[in-house]
C-alpha cells in the first residue's frame, strides 16, 4: 500500500520525501486548495521544483485542486489544472464535477484522483466517477467501516485510498457548512476552515473561552489545554451534559489495522496534516514508514511515539469502528 503524505510548504515537502513517502500531496496558494491558509502552499515555480525533487527520488506528487469552483471564476481552476500538469504532477486530486470533466476532456492521459471532498462513498458513485471522468482512484470519506470498504472494493475498478492518521473532519465530508455559517468563509469554496481572522480567546474568571465568528465554541478550565476553535470540535450543552457533540478533539490512528485494510482492498494510506510544520511531517512520515515495514506485534510501540503529536495527545479509530454515541 502506498504511503501518501502531506506538505504545506516546500520545506515540509522535502521532509516528507526524505522520510519515506511514496507520494506527497500539496496545493497552490489560492482558493483552489482546501488548505488555503496564510503562509502555506506553493506557487508554480515552487511546485515545479518540488515535483522535480520528488521525481529524482522516485516519489510521486499529487496536486490538490480539491475545492468547488466559483461560478464565473472557473478559469482559475482550469488554469491551475494546466499548470499542475505542466509542472509534472503525477495526479490531480479533484472534488468538483465540472473540473473533473475539464481535466478528462483537455488532458485525457492525466491521472485523476477523486478528493474526499466529493463524498463518494458507495459503489454506484465510484463507478460513475470512474466511467464518466476516467478517475483512477477515489479517496474515501472517513465515515466507512473496514467492512464497508471491503464491500465497495469488490464492486469497483478504481483504486481506493483511505485516511489512516491525522486530524478528523466532521462526519459528512465535503459539506463543511458549520464553519461557513459562523464565518462566511467556506472550506469547500474558499479553502478556509475556521479562519484565524475569526478566532478569539477571552478570559472569564479562571476559564478560557474560545470564540469563532462570534459564537462561543468552548470553555476551558485552568488545567485544560485550550484547543483551536472549530465548530465540529466544539463542546456544547446537550440535555444535562456538556460534551463534544460532533467529534472529540483527537486524532485518527488506524495503523494497527493495516492488515485488515490491505485485505479490504485498500491501495493507498493517506496522512492528514498539510497545515503542520516540517518537524511534525518528518517525525510522522518516518514513523509510519517504519510501522509499514514492521511486524504486526511491533506496530503499537512504534506508533506510541506519535501520541504526543496527536490532537489532545489522544487517538481514535473514528468511524472505522463506528462506535457512535
Amino acid at each position: 500500500m502506498e504511503l501518501i503524505c502531506p506538505a504545506g510548504t516546500p520545506a515540509s515537502f522535502r521532509e516528507a520525501v526524505d522520510a519515506g513517502a511514496d507520494a506527497v500531496y500539496c496545493g497552490f496558494r489560492d482558493e483552489t486548495n482546501a488548505r488555503n491558509f496564510p503562509g502555506l502552499n506553493f506557487d508554480l515555480s515552487e511546485l515545479t521544483e518540488a515535483i522535480a525533487y520528488a521525481r529524482a527520488r522516485k516519489v510521486k506528487t499529487f496536486v490538490a485542486l480539491n475545492t468547488f469552483m466559483t461560478a464565473g471564476k472557473e478559469e482559475l481552476w482550469y488554469r491551475r489544472a494546466g499548470e499542475a500538469r505542466q509542472a509534472g504532477a503525477d495526479a490531480l486530486i479533484v472534488a468538483d464535477f465540472g473540473l473533473m470533466a475539464h481535466v478528462a476532456e483537455q488532458y485525457p492521459d492525466q491521472r485523476l484522483h477523486i478528493s474526499v471532498q466529493a463524498s463518494a462513498s458507495n459503489p454506484d458513485a465510484l463507478t460513475f466517477l470512474a466511467e464518466s471522468f476516467r478517475a483512477t482512484r477515489v479517496v474515501l470519506p472517513r465515515t466507512l467501516t473496514i467492512q464497508d470498504i471491503a464491500k465497495i472494493a469488490q464492486r469497483v475498478t478504481c483504486e481506493l485510498e483511505v485516511f489512516v492518521f491525522g486530524g478528523l473532519c466532521v462526519m459528512a465530508e465535503g459539506r463543511c457548512s458549520l464553519s461557513s455559517y459562523a464565518t462566511g468563509k467556506s472550506p469547500n469554496m474558499n479553502g478556509v476552515c475556521s479562519p484565524a481572522s475569526h478566532v478569539r480567546y477571552r478570559q472569564s474568571g479562571n476559564d478560557m473561552i474560545s470564540d469563532l465568528g462570534g459564537f462561543t465554541i468552548n470553555r476551558f478550565q485552568a488545567d485544560e489545554a485550550a484547543g483551536y476553535p472549530t465548530l465540529c470540535k466544539g463542546r456544547f450543552e446537550i440535555s444535562d451534559s456538556k460534551t463534544y457533540a460532533f467529534e472529540d478533539p483527537v486524532s485518527l490512528d488506524v495503523m494497527d489495522q493495516l492488515d485488515e485494510l490491505r485485505s479490504a482492498g485498500v491501495k493507498a494510506l493517506k496522512v492528514e496534516g498539510r497545515q503542520r510544520g516540517k518537524a511534525y511531517i518528518a517525525e510522522v512520515v518516518s514513523t509510519l514508514r517504519a510501522t509499514l515495514k514492521a511486524a504486526p506485534a511491533d506496530r503499537s510501540l512504534l506508533m506510541a511515539r506519535l501520541r504526543a503529536l496527536s490532537e489532545g495527545q489522544q487517538t481514535t479509530h473514528g468511524a472505522y469502528e463506528k462506535r457512535w454515541r
